[in-house]
């Protein structure tokens, strides 16, 4: 097995650390109580992240992941059809495998997915319903946790057995026919149980969601390791809803409402078990997460005009151990090795013929690919932690990390119309991720100034890779890598009534795998991102809370492709397309007893280019959310959620492509009334 680098820089890994601080959730003008984050950074070290707590996740009894995490600064997650979604965390908001790849999605700081067969949609398939927190990082987390946190992470944290026995219900039904049910307990004190069911009929024709997952705990004590044994699965049944197509058709209730393509569907399934040991070893604290994974996934690929049936899946056993420890009173060092091994498949047949004009072969009938990949994804990383001073605590990170490829074809090699199918072949990819930064809380410690420095990196996707088409050469993709400078402040005002975080980032990312409005894979771009992004909680006093948050970026490219369509000539210095420059939220919560409370958002969306030449844009949206909810008992609270209060026609998600505008309705004016119950 090659380490190459691997080998050559283990040596420097003593140099290293990383991290960043919590941004406070969860009650208004509250800070956040400490929990265990499995994630990238702890509560005293530089960079952006934000902390949701189980409270708050609670509260907004979310029919989609993207209801909750849009409402963190440079969030801009797209709700498509049913779960299906698109990520943006200080980026454009990205398709294919740089969709797949850039964000790091974990469940209990493990990732979802083995490095290269990742999921574009792939929040649908984490706990987030009875997570006990959820916590986004903003920018880069390859030094820690390795490919594919190019533009930042998203880790589920779901809650672990408490000493008490006790259940908590969440039961909700709406006026558009979606009905869910959330029940997690402690069965007793080293045994936890959470099941979520979802049935939605969908506010379009045909577009019927039935979604379950599980998950549970176990604590136990083995021969001095005290253990953690976790299980996660879900299955997902989805009618889907393709685009609706016309220049600003989503504005016609009619064709909001229908559905282009009645027989999409999509049918994936989940599964993740870990187990988490950990004792005492010499001078230090060693953990060791042994993991296996599986998924499977069948659906119609109605964004492509062929509407090709994919089917997809991949299982893997892997490691994570982290040894920590002081290495003297100011300096502590953190050291691991992972390991990933997984086997994946993929296959596409197009059932029915297809053409843009008569003669058209670009699309032909049957299979376009058949193949299976076998990775090995092996890595040494270190990150130490030094108090300089009373004030000031420098961090430093590495990782080096090794992909291995092993692809083989059951479809004959060559081209196939618009596809093309490499011969078997073998690909081997190192990465090599910094971090740096440093932290600095004068005075009385109410705010701390940080900076920080970080690289992304990703390998290419078993799609990048194998998935190519007829214009491609084979092997042309590369890793991706992004280097990222960011600089903030966080702390309190007005002795504690305001919590505010700011930053202000600028990155570069080289290698950049796209695809372009006609489906085309550009394999050798670059973009530039700059933006600033701040959050702010105001206890204006007992009763009232104003919170919101903000971000500024701009998103362009950095490298020129002059082709025919007019839409797909990109110039240095063109925005990236599904790139709003401005974002924002906006709360008002009123909590005039203990038992009542009531609150009102709006969540804005600036305008955007639809089309890398930006010759078609979307005009952005503000869309306004009321809730209520009345503690009957101290176990007892009903709610009622009012989305889109004022039913405005807007487009959850907007481009262009094969020459027409596309949109994803957005959801009308609807209600949700639930009830919460506790069982002890």
């Amino acid at each position: 097995m090659p380490l190459r680098s691997l080998l050559a820089t283990s040596a420097s890994i003593a140099l290293i650390a990383g991290g960043s601080v919590h941004a406070q959730a969860g009650d208004p003008g509250e800070r956040l109580s400490p929990v265990f984050v499995y994630g990238d950074r702890t509560s005293d070290q530089p960079g952006s992240v934000a902390m949701v707590d189980a409270e708050t996740i609670a509260t907004v009894d979310a029919d989609h992941p993207a209801q909750i995490l849009n409402e963190l600064p440079g969030v801009n997650i797209q709700m498509n059809s049913g779960q299906e979604h698109l990520i943006a965390l200080r980026s454009p908001v990205l398709t294919g495998g740089a969709g797949q790849g850039s964000f790091l999605i974990l469940q209990n700081g493990l990732p979802t997915r083995s490095p290269a067969f990742g999921n574009v949609n792939s929040l649908f398939e984490i706990h987030h319903e009875v997570a006990d927190a959820i916590e986004i990082v903003r920018g880069p987390g390859s030094a820690k946790y390795g490919s594919n946190a190019v533009h930042g992470l998203i880790n589920v944290i779901l809650a672990e057995p408490q000493p008490a026995t006790y259940a908590d219900a969440r039961l909700s039904g709406s006026t558009i026919n979606r009905y869910k049910a959330d029940i997690t307990g402690n069965l007793d004190s080293r045994a936890r149980l959470s099941l979520s069911l979802q049935d939605d009929a969908g506010w379009r024709d045909n577009t019927g969601v039935e979604q379950q997952k599980l998950s549970a705990q176990y604590a136990f004590d083995l021969g001095g390791w005290e253990g953690l044994a976790f299980i996660s699965g879900s299955s997902l049944n989805q009618e889907t809803g393709g685009f609706i197509e016309g220049y600003k058709a989503y504005r016609d209730d009619d064709t909001a409402t229908s559905n282009p393509n009645p027989e999409a569907y999509r049918d994936a399934q989940w599964a993740m078990g870990a187990v988490r040991l950990s004792r005492t070893l010499g001078v230090g604290e060693l953990t060791l997460t042994p993991f296996y994974r599986w998924q499977e996934m069948e659906f119609a690929q109605h964004f492509l005009p062929n509407g090709g049936i994919e089917e997809n899946g991949h299982d893997a056993f892997g490691l994570q151990s982290e040894y920590e420890f002081s290495a003297s009173d100011d300096v502590i060092l953190r050291l691991g090795a992972d390991a990933d091994l997984a086997s994946g498949w993929l296959k596409e047949t197009q059932l029915e013929p297809f053409g843009f004009f008569p003669g058209d072969t670009r699309f032909p009938v049957g299979v376009h690919y058949d193949y299976t990949v076998d990775t090995t994804v092996l890595a040494l990383w270190g990150e130490a932690e030094w108090a300089v001073s009373d004030t000031v605590t420098v961090l430093a990170g590495l990782r080096g990390e090794t992909h291995d490829y092993d692809y083989t074809t059951d479809v004959q090699p060559g081209p196939n119309g618009r596809f093309l199918v490499p011969d078997d072949r073998k690909d081997s990819f190192d990465l090599l991720t910094p971090k740096l930064g440093a932290i600095w809380t004068p005075g009385n410690g109410t705010i701390s100034y940080y900076a920080n420095y970080s690289r992304g990196e990703r390998a290419p996707q078993a799609s990048d890779l194998y998935r190519l088409q007829s214009q491609q050469g084979i092997a042309e993709a590369d890793v991706e890598t992004m280097d990222s400078f960011e600089v903030g402040a966080r702390g309190e005002a007005l002795n504690g009534a305001i919590l505010f975080d700011v930053a202000a980032y600028y990155a570069e990312k080289e290698n950049f795998f796209f695809r372009d409005s006609d489906g085309l894979n550009v394999t050798d771009g670059s973009t530039r991102h700059t933006g600033v992004e701040g959050r702010a909680n105001w206890l204006v006093n007992e009763a009232f809370t104003i919170s919101g948050t903000a971000s500024y970026a701009e998103h362009t490219y950095t490298f020129d492709r002059v082709v025919a369509a007019g839409s797909e000539i990109i110039r240095d210095g063109n925005e990236v397309d599904t790139a709003p420059n401005w974002l924002a939220d906006l709360r008002l919560t009123w909590h005039p007893t203990d038992a009542f409370e009531a609150s009102l958002s709006a969540e804005y969306i600036g305008e955007y280019y639809t089309d890398p030449g930006n010759t078609q844009t979307y005009p952005g949206h503000t869309v306004t959310q009321a809730r209520a909810s009345y503690e009957f008992t101290e176990t007892l609270e009903g709610f009622v959620i009012v989305r889109n209060l004022f039913d405005l026609n807007y487009a959850d998600r907007a481009d262009f492509a094969f020459g027409g505008n596309r949109y994803f309705p957005g959801e009308p004016l609807n209600a949700t009334f639930g009830v919460r119950k506790r069982f002890n």
